[in-house]
């Protein structure tokens, strides 16, 4: 007998048909890429999960909800090696550009599992060959997805060992027990208070507040034409640099950049001949805000993945991610290190909130209360009221290699919802990728905002050392 399991709130969500979402994956490799290998590590691995060998229905016996069916897959006709006369490709990185924007503008097709992976055996200017994951957002959120990516590779120093990435350490002063209660309750308080003021600016963004009309966004209402996505590599050592002189988090620093390239992106639509004290004015009549995604794992442990797969235990997989509305701080700032000043004060506001944790809770009361078609309403309010989504996924912190073939960089993008701007990034090793997803009828100069995002860190970096805020090694 067929055992048929619904589908989560989240992904209930993303599998409506108004609502496409879906996960590009591009992993450059520092050697020829080898598909067999490909296919026979997807066959002891990925198969195991039964999100990947199971094909998504409606079933009315539960009021049409969408059910996970298992069925047999065959791993080759999952991955994909185009047939193609690589001697005729003048523009590989403009090739690569039009092949994934392609496969994000194709439909995935629901008679089978959701999900394809591409062998491009073409050299680039940051890899040797390319393999590029189409997936379906249902199948799980950015976190499970580069779980699973770790736990199907392999550190390069030891090959029998698995990936690490970096963790977040929390220091407790050992000199403040006495005040241990006070504390609490202090930040109990706080913690109510702005998840209040937070909720309460959610519901008049969900209602009526809308941010300001830029260069960035679409028309209310409109449907995607076209998806185009890019990425641009640039030094993560570079980024910790920024973090440990202003001591924040990396987050906090790809936000500062992220406001400071948007800044100077939408200054540039003011006009050449413009004065600064009129780009100055320009900007500050924009009011931005960015949907934030966040994870809401207590933690994400490779090793339970990796076991999940080889001896069918189970572990937290899926899509368990919240969102909390982030203001943008768009303005012509001399001090370029106040973008990551802004950055920091308004996470940490956040971070106080409960707002991601409600936003995930309310989906998931709404689907079963009222259904899908109202969720989506309320889900398609908040994205088109908003300019942009923000993402960043950590990577792993040393050389692996992803069924037997080394990587030399990794990119995601996670086209979600009818927003004309979407950026992500993703760390791995010392470098960090900006991948940036756009609708082309709104945003027809993605490279030259991306260029912009990569000159905001040089310009944030540049002050630090200007200023003389870092300090010098001996």
């Amino acid at each position: 007998m067929t055992i048929m399991r619904p589908l989560s709130p989240v992904s209930q969500l993303f599998v409506s048909p108004s609502f496409y979402c879906i996960i590009v994956i591009t992993v450059g490799f520092k050697t020829t890429c080898n598909p067999s290998a490909i296919v026979e590590g997807i066959k002891n691995t990925w198969l195991k999960l039964p999100r990947f060998s199971s094909k998504v229905e409606m079933d009315d016996k539960i009021n049409g909800e969408a059910v996970w069916v298992p069925v047999s897959v065959r791993v080759e006709d999952h991955v994909i090696v185009p047939d193609l006369d690589y001697s005729n490709i003048e523009k590989p990185d403009e090739f690569l550009e039009h092949y994934t924007a392609n496969l994000a503008n194709t439909p995935m097709d629901t008679s089978k599992p959701l999900w394809e992976f591409h062998v491009l055996n073409i050299k680039t200017s940051n890899a040797e060959s390319i393999g590029i994951g189409k997936l379906h957002h249902s199948l799980g959120d950015g976190v499970s997805l580069m779980s699973l990516l770790l736990a199907s590779s392999r550190k390069i120093s030891d090959p029998d060992a698995l990936p690490t990435t970096a963790t977040t350490r929390k220091y407790v002063d050992s000199n403040d027990k006495g005040w241990w209660l006070v504390r609490r309750f202090w930040l109990l308080i706080r913690i109510i208070i702005t998840t209040i003021i937070e909720l309460f600016k959610s519901l008049l963004t969900l209602c009526f507040m809308r941010d300001t009309k830029t260069p960035l966004m679409g028309n209310s209402g409109d449907e995607i034409r076209s998806r185009k996505l890019i990425h641009r590599i640039i030094s993560f050592d570079d980024v910790k640099f920024v973090k440990n002189t202003m001591e924040m988090k990396v987050n906090d620093v790809l936000l500062g950049m992220t406001q400071a390239g948007l800044s100077r992106y939408l200054s540039r639509k003011c006009g050449d001949e413009a004065t600064e004290v009129e780009k100055k004015q320009f900007l500050e009549k924009f009011h931005l805000r960015g949907t934030v995604a966040v994870n809401l794992r207590p933690n994400t442990n490779i090793e339970d993945l990796a076991n999940m797969m080889a001896k069918g235990s189970t572990c937290r997989w899926g899509n368990f991610l919240g969102i909390i509305i982030f203001p943008l701080w768009i303005r012509s700032e001399d001090d370029p290190l106040e973008y990551v000043r802004r950055a920091k004060d308004t996470m940490d506001k956040k971070k106080l909130s409960m707002e991601s944790f409600f936003f995930y809770g309310i989906t998931k009361l709404n689907m079963k209360l009222f259904g899908r078609k109202v969720v989506e309403f309320m889900t398609k309010r908040i994205f088109g009221h908003t300019t942009l989504t923000f993402s960043n996924v950590l990577g792993p912190n040393e050389e692996i290699s992803f069924f037997d073939n080394h990587v030399s960089y990794i990119a995601a993008s996670a086209l979600v919802g009818p927003q004309a701007l979407i950026i992500h990034f993703v760390s791995y090793v010392n470098k960090i990728s900006i991948n940036i997803a756009v609708d082309t009828k709104v945003i027809q100069d993605p490279h030259l905002l991306c260029d912009d995002l990569v000159e905001s860190l040089n310009i944030i970096k540049l002050a630090i050392l200007k200023k003389g805020l870092h300090k010098m090694e001996v």
